[in-house]
This record gives structure tokens, C-alpha cells and sequence, in this order.
């Protein structure tokens, strides 16, 4: 069998050099030696092969963009934020910003301002990284997941019809046992009546329809929601520590979580959501605009934007479709196919030679959407590309797993089953704006 040679381009300089300063550097971390994950830091050695792209030399969080001097322009992930965002510990000199930033953000409000979205331009602009401020991201984002109609006439009536909703989705789902059995005996009259033993709801009852049966089902489900809550993002003190901010956040999120899993009977919660719905609620909850920053309107939006990203990945979080063609374990063979196709000598040592086994370390880049691979800012950015893509995320999320592995591929040519392992459950710092346009270098080599 006549294996297929290696593409040309993956044979360029590129792959070599350190990109340009072109403001491709705005969401890279820092030249630090150390990457971290959910489970491990690891020391990045000094040498490396010379294919390797080399971790950028700007600092870790992006930088603000000049916009209207009435539009405020913050980081979002500096917990210094004048809107107590309480962000990741990552301070930094916020000196210049790109032309092409200047002129992005400036293609984008001018976008929004019209009175009906072109979304076809937006989701063409959105794609090469939405810039930091003016809560841009944030109302982008909620045009991309459908939440926001295009019609900006609209917005005022969507909105508060979904908030109405999500209001009253909580007041029935997260009432306690105890206030439900009022309400219930009062309706039926009989108010608190001993002597009608027979209309009430009994805490030790068995049956089916028993509100005090179902909040004990529930009770293993919430205990691990809020475990989880509290895991979410330490290093960020908008997620985590003893301030109020942070309890308000777990809470909301709490709140989105356990309301999902009770709407979802079929997937309930799974470990991992917390994740997922973390980037979504700090980019809703740091928006300028203070009646959309509102921690009941935050929520709410967050709740609808969560289920309408997660539909498109719902099946990967349900056990019983692991093995189907829809499953996780069928989007992971669906990678692998990916870099055979592109890149078979990279392929074949990795899953013929030294056996990785790609369920190793892509399970969780697909399932968490790449959020424990990158810093938070960097996650940001790759959810811009993601969410922009009108096939719709995960074929964009397969072809940027696949473009992780090609630009470290001279490492893992070079190493054996122990050291790939750990390379690819600990990924090394990258230039996110240069993974993402090797991503797209794999969609138009296939188109072409």
C-alpha cells in the first residue's frame, strides 16, 4: 500500500517561524514554562523540535481595543474590572492593540447597529475572534446561538419572554418539598388540616408522582452539581472563593444546572456541564450593558444560550449512545479519520506505532469544547470560532483538535507512547489566532 506523502503545506516555514506580530499574540498566554490543566502542571522543556511553534511572547490575557467614548472598554478577565468580574489573576499591561482589532471591532458594531443582522457577515467576522469590550462578545455570542433574533425589533419581546419562562421554570422546579405540599393543600382546602391525613404529601412516600420522592431522586444529582460549582475555574475569583460576587455566581449557575437536568430527564446533569456553562454565564454576566448584567437576566440568558450549545452535543453526555454513530466514541473516530486524512504519518504513529489510542486525551477536548486545554481568555477566543461556524460547532471543534495535533507533530513523530501521552493530556502553550488558522487551512484543503 502506497502510503500518502505528507501535504506540501504542512511542509512550509510556517510551521517554523513564529508568526508575525500582527496582534495574532492578543490571546496567548504567557511566555511562561509552565502549561496548566484541570489535573496537572507541567514544566515545558527548554528544547524543542524545530517544527514546533513556539509559545508567543505576549502576555496572557488580551488586550482592550480603543472604541466610543461611550462604550466601556475593560478585560474580561482582569479582576481588577471596574464591573467586580473578578477575573482569572492575570495582570498585565494593557499597552497596544492591532489595526485589525481597531477594525474589527468597528466592522462588528457597525454590524449590530443595523436595523436587521446580516448574520452570514457576522458569523464571517466573528470567526477571526471577537474583541474584548463594549460587551460585543457578549451580544454576538447570543446572536450566533439563536437566543437573539436577527431583527433587532425583536430583541425587547424575546427577551423578556424567555426571562418569563426561566422564572418560571425555577419557581416550579426549585421550590422546596415542603412549600409544593402547601400549595397543594391549601388548593385542595385543606389547610393544614390533621384531620385529612389522606391529602397530604408524606416525606417517606414511595409513589411516582411524590414531590418528597423526587427531591430525594434528585438529591444525589444536586449534591454533585454543587461540587462541581465549587470546582469550577479556583484560580478565578469570579467563580470561586468566599465573596459575595462568588456565591452569586455559584448560585445562578447552580440554579441553570439543576434546572437543566430536570428539564432533561434522558441526560440529567454529567460531570463536565460545569464547564461548559462557565464561559457562557462570565461573558453574559460582565456585559457593560447593566440591565443585561443583571444576575436574574444573566441567568436566564445563560440558561437558553447553554441549551441551545449543548443540543448540538447532547448526545456525547449520554452513556447509553457511546457506541452509536452518534455517540462520543463516534465523533472521536470521526477525529482520527480527520488527521489520517490530512496528515496519515502523524496518524500512524500515533495510533499504529506507539498506540495511542485517541479516547486518551480527545474525550475531553471534545466533551469540555477544548476548556481545560487553554487559559480562559484563550478558551474565549476559540468559542468565537466555534460558535461562528453555521455548520455548526463540532465540525469546527474536530478540525481544531486535528490542528493541535499537526502542530506539535514533529514532538510526537519523536516520541514514544509514555511521552505522547502526556504531551497531548497537557497540551503546550500555542498561539490560539495561528491554531485557528491552521484549522481552517484543513477546511479549505478540503474543500479544495
Amino acid at each position: 500500500m502506497v502510503r500518502k506523502r505528507v501535504p506540501d503545506w504542512l511542509n512550509s516555514s510556517l510551521w517554523s517561524t513564529t508568526p508575525a506580530d500582527d496582534g495574532l499574540h492578543r490571546y496567548s498566554p504567557s511566555p511562561t514554562t509552565t502549561t496548566t490543566t484541570s489535573s496537572a502542571t507541567v514544566s515545558e522543556p527548554t528544547l524543542q523540535p524545530p517544527a514546533t511553534v513556539p509559545p508567543p511572547a505576549a502576555a496572557s490575557k488580551p488586550q482592550s481595543t480603543p472604541t466610543s467614548p461611550k462604550l466601556e472598554i475593560r478585560d474580561p478577565v482582569n479582576k481588577n474590572s471596574n464591573n467586580n468580574s473578578g477575573g482569572n489573576d492575570q495582570n498585565g499591561d494593557s499597552s497596544g492593540v492591532s489595526p485589525d482589532d481597531i477594525s474589527r471591532q468597528a466592522q462588528l458594531l457597525a454590524e449590530l447597529s443595523k436595523k436587521v443582522i446580516n448574520m452570514w457577515e457576522l458569523r464571517r467576522i466573528a470567526s477571526q475572534g471577537i474583541p474584548d469590550g463594549a460587551g460585543i462578545r457578549s451580544t454576538v455570542w447570543k446572536l450566533l446561538l439563536g437566543y437573539l433574533p436577527p431583527d433587532r425589533s425583536q430583541w425587547s419581546s424575546e427577551l423578556a419572554k424567555k426571562r418569563s419562562q426561566y422564572r418560571h421554570f425555577k419557581e416550579e422546579l426549585l421550590m422546596n418539598p415542603s412549600e409544593i405540599t402547601r400549595r397543594l393543600e391549601k388548593s385542595v382546602g385543606c389547610d393544614n388540616d390533621e384531620s385529612k391525613p389522606e391529602g397530604r404529601e408524606h416525606p417517606l412516600s414511595l409513589g411516582k408522582s411524590s414531590v418528597w420522592n423526587q427531591f430525594f431522586q434528585d438529591s444525589e444529582i444536586i449534591e454533585q452539581i454543587d461540587r462541581d460549582v465549587m470546582r469550577t475555574h479556583p484560580d478565578m475569583h469570579f467563580f470561586s472563593g468566599d465573596s459575595q460576587l462568588a456565591k452569586f455566581n455559584q448560585d445562578a449557575m447552580r440554579n441553570i444546572l439543576i434546572v437543566f437536568a430536570k428539564l432533561n430527564p434522558g441526560i440529567r446533569y454529567v460531570q463536565g456541564m460545569n464547564e461548559i456553562l462557565a464561559p457562557l454565564f462570565y461573558v453574559f454576566k460582565n456585559d457593560p450593558d447593566v440591565e443585561m448584567a443583571l444576575q436574574a437576566n444573566a441567568e436566564a440568558d445563560t440558561f437558553f444560550c447553554f441549551v441551545e450549545l449543548l443540543s448540538g452535543f447532547r448526545d456525547h453526555f449520554c452513556q447509553q449512545l457511546d457506541n452509536s454513530n452518534v455517540g462520543i466514541r463516534s465523533t472521536i473516530t470521526r477525529l482520527s479519520q480527520l488527521l489520517k486524512e490530512h496528515d496519515e504519518e502523524l496518524w500512524r504513529h500515533l495510533e499504529v506505532t506507539t498506540k495511542v489510542n485517541p479516547q486518551f486525551y480527545a474525550f475531553r477536548w471534545i466533551t469540555l469544547l477544548l476548556t481545560q486545554e487553554f487559559n480562559f481568555a484563550d478558551s474565549l477566543h476559540i468559542w468565537d470560532t466555534l460558535l461562528s461556524d453555521p455548520e455548526g460547532p463540532l465540525e469546527t471543534l474536530l478540525r481544531v483538535c486535528c490542528a493541535m495535533l499537526i502542530l506539535i507533530r514533529r514532538r510526537l513523530l519523536a516520541g514514544d507512547f509514555t511521552s505522547n501521552l502526556k504531551l497531548l493530556q497537557h497540551y503546550p502553550s500555542a498561539n490560539i489566532s495561528h491554531l485557528l488558522y491552521v484549522a481552517n487551512k484543513l477546511r479549505t484543503q478540503a474543500i479544495g
